[in-house]
């Protein structure tokens, strides 16, 4: 199969994490921070090397402010629900995720209510202006996408930052689409609480995620429970990380994270995006002189996109040309809303939604020239069929 579904988890994985998941699970897999026999406490160092390997590479001076979670979707709910109180007011932009859409619409029944800002695109100064035009009084946290899923959009999150330290409004970052692909550093660029995927451009396992906490607010815990460390205390404890960390943790999960982000590191993330992005403008150039593709969002340029071609065909689902490219070709992408409904809205795709190739390291420059070929194929096949049915109903 040729994989063109990097948006929704990154695949193949770097062998070293394919190791170290399975290495852990043979050699390691007793339960870290809760004995202290030998095994245990391989266990514990573990996940203390990828705590102090993710603090460095996200830019925070301390380890424990990394805090692992089962995904970025948990990670998100832990900042929305943990920091927003009853007649607090939110605001986030128009090309969120329902990882940050859904939960506060959940709040709503709280008293927490929340405003859309639209992301435009290529204009930074316009969207600057409608994330302060949605701010108000009450406002306490703005979170926004590094880039949006569905179109590969780059909101500017480093001027949003600042604007948000001006209002004294709490800065939360979705960098699901971003982490491992766009350099941050939650100290030097303001951010007070990045939310990332373990999985996709980390090249993590699923089950992964990672909150860096860079704010003496600290979100209260979705769950409470075991953490290994003051047993005695019936209630949680309140340093980092286990104010935010119950139950045993994903210790095969964590050592392939801690694997990745070294494999990412190693690669250097501008020489990863540089080629991710030429990929993309290569694919996207190639779709653009076929007849009848739609394309979103403008070619994927270095400082205002992520490697995400969003397109459809004229007149045709896109679920459908993600089927014909799956049965037919052995291509794999998705179609749809991509749990993104914001995202479409914003380019009138809601009703179809788009079908989104996203390249990764791994892929190939004759895979997007294949891919274009198929794509010309499918439009000839779907001609055909439309000619043979007009003929049919003529009859």
């Amino acid at each position: 199969m040729i994989y063109f579904d990097n948006g929704a988890t990154t695949f193949p994985k770097p062998q070293s994490v394919v190791r170290a998941v399975c290495d852990t699970t043979r050699f390691f897999g007793a339960n870290p921070g809760r004995s202290g026999h030998d095994m245990s406490l391989r266990a514990s160092k573990i996940i203390y090397d990828c705590r102090k390997n993710a603090a460095e590479f996200f830019g925070t001076d301390d380890p424990e402010n990394v805090v692992f979670t089962p995904n970025c979707t948990f990670a998100l709910n832990t900042v929305i629900k943990g920091v927003l109180k009853k007649g607090d007011h939110a605001v986030i932009s128009s090309l969120e995720h329902n990882a940050v859409a859904r939960p506060l619409e959940f709040l709503k029944k709280y008293g927490i209510s929340y405003s859309v800002a639209d992301v435009v695109c290529g204009d930074d100064e316009q969207t600057l202006n409608n994330f302060r035009n949605a701010i108000k009084s009450n406002t306490r946290l703005l979170v926004c996408t590094g880039a949006s899923n569905v179109f590969g959009i780059r909101p500017p999150v480093g001027r949003i930052a600042a604007m948000c330290k001006i209002y004294g409004i709490l800065f939360c970052l979705d960098a699901a689409q971003t982490a491992g692909v766009v350099p941050v550093s939650v100290k030097d660029d303001g951010i007070d609480y990045l939310c990332a995927a373990g999985h996709k451009g980390l090249y993590g396992p699923m089950g992964t995620g990672v909150l860096v906490v860079n704010s003496d607010v600290v979100p209260d815990g979705l769950v409470q429970g075991g953490t290994g460390s003051m047993s005695a205390d019936l209630n949680q404890p309140l340093a980092l990380p286990d104010r935010l960390e119950s139950g045993t943790p994903n210790l095969a999960g964590i050592a392939g994270l801690d694997e990745g982000i070294r494999f990412v590191r190693k690669r250097g993330e501008q020489r990863i995006f540089q080629k991710e992005i030429a990929l993309s403008q290569r694919l996207y150039d190639g779709l653009s002189r076929i007849d009848g593709v739609e394309l979103y969002a403008g070619r994927p340029g270095n400082n205002t996109h992520v490697p995400v071609v969003s397109f459809n065909i004229r007149g045709h689902d896109s679920e459908e040309i993600a089927a014909l490219l799956n049965d037919r070709f052995n291509i794999a992408v998705r179609a749809g809303l991509h749990c993104a409904p914001l995202a479409h809205r914003s380019f009138d795709t809601v009703q179809r939604g788009t079908v989104r190739a996203v390249v990764s390291v791994f892929t190939q420059a004759a895979q997007i020239d294949y891919f274009v070929v198929c794509i010309n194929k499918i439009i000839k096949l779907l001609s055909k069929k439309v000619a043979i049915d007009n003929k049919s109903v003529l009859k």
